[in-house]
């Protein structure tokens, strides 16, 4: 079902994801959500940004460590020699990394490429296919986990209060299960996420942006191979764990500013109502191929839901990135219930012009 790309990885990284060869698992990322939790840091004045993820928030670390091999993945053109996928990111354009970035005024680095080009902005630990544990089991990237560990080691990055830090996976922690068949471990799952928070906070990391999951058994490449139920089940369970974990957490760290981002009733109010938002497929593929081999790119990427058969297109991306600016700015403590997704998105999508004007900072849309 899933494809395997062997690379070998020049650049060493620490005693969690120390290797020689690394294997990306190509396709195998999916979506992750958007909420909020409280109002101590909504003025949106973080002075740094920290990221822990997966594909959907990896901005060129892959990349990176392909491309001095001689084969960069994601593909940045197709076969024919079309645009594919844009400066390392698994999507057509700017991803939500890139555009939240812009609206906080916080540009992470790459870590590969970290002690070449600064860290003034925070660090993007992101790797296409990592789980959430210390080590990706389906491909030998540093999970989140181990991504924290990296953050915890790097010398020169001090854990700094007043920057914002999002924990954003899970994904291919069930879609691994599948393709290994084994029962997936929610529990252990959620735990990977809670503690990655309660370290960084034992660190003095103050402030968390933590995205849930969507439907992942919608994306085109799990309704290809019949898994849309069972995906979307493990899903439900998932999302209600984290919700359950996450409040707990709070409670015993009031201290905390937690913000979670609903990207389950995001996504489901893209699907469906896919004309306020200016897509015209929510099903479909825009690629045909993958981020190893691309054939072709559809003439309207953007008004595709899915740029390829798992990951969302940079307009979905930077609605998600508005979602999360919303979330933080409104300082709600829970996930809002369904029937409140549309208007918190049209919040989003409208008031976030609203917020950075204010601040007299330019959001550029793509």
């Amino acid at each position: 079902m899933f494809v395997l790309v062997n690379v070998h990885m020049m650049i060493q990284v620490n005693k969690y994801t120390s290797m020689k060869k690394i294997f990306i698992t190509v396709g195998c990322t999916v979506i992750s959500v958007m909420s909020a939790s409280r109002a101590v840091a909504a003025d949106l004045n973080f002075s740094q940004f920290f990221v822990f993820g997966d594909s959907l928030s990896d901005t060129g670390n892959v990349f990176t460590a392909t491309t001095a091999l001689g084969n960069p993945i994601p593909v940045p053109t197709t076969t024919s020699g079309q645009p594919a996928y844009f400066n390392g990111r698994f999507s057509n354009g700017p991803i939500w990394v890139d555009y939240f970035g812009q609206q906080i005024s916080k540009q992470p680095t790459p870590y590969l490429l970290s002690q070449f080009a600064g860290t003034q902005g925070g660090v993007n630990y992101g790797f296409s296919a990592a789980e959430t544990g210390v080590q990706s089991i389906n491909a030998p990237v540093p999970g989140i986990l181990g991504q924290v560990g990296l953050f915890s080691t790097q010398p020169n990055v001090p854990v700094d209060s007043n920057a914002i830090y999002s924990i954003f996976g899970g994904a291919n922690d069930y879609t691994s299960a599948f393709t290994r068949g084994i029962a997936p471990n929610v529990s252990e799952v959620v735990g990977n996420l809670t503690t990655s928070i309660n370290l960084l906070a034992q660190k003095n990391a103050k402030n968390f942006l933590v995205f849930n999951l969507p439907d992942i058994g919608d994306t085109p490449l799990a309704r290809a191979n019949n898994l849309t139920q069972p995906l979307n089940d493990l899903v439900k369970l998932h999302n209600s764990q984290l919700t359950t974990a996450l409040n707990d957490l709070r409670t015993k760290r009031p201290d905390l500013n937690i913000y979670s981002v609903d990207f389950n009733s995001f996504f489901k109010t893209l699907r469906n109502n896919p004309g306020q938002f200016g897509f015209t497929n929510v099903n479909d593929a825009c690629l045909t191929g993958n981020n190893a081999l691309a054939t072709n790119v559809c003439s309207n990427p953007n008004e595709y839901l899915f740029f390829d058969d798992v990951h969302p297109s940079s307009a979905a991306h930077r609605l998600l990135a508005n979602a999360a600016l919303a979330s933080i700015h409104s300082g709600n403590k829970s996930i809002p219930e369904p029937s409140m997704a549309l208007g918190l998105l049209t919040l989003a999508g409208l008031g976030t012009a609203r917020v950075v004007k204010r601040k007299n900072k330019k959001l550029i849309l793509k």
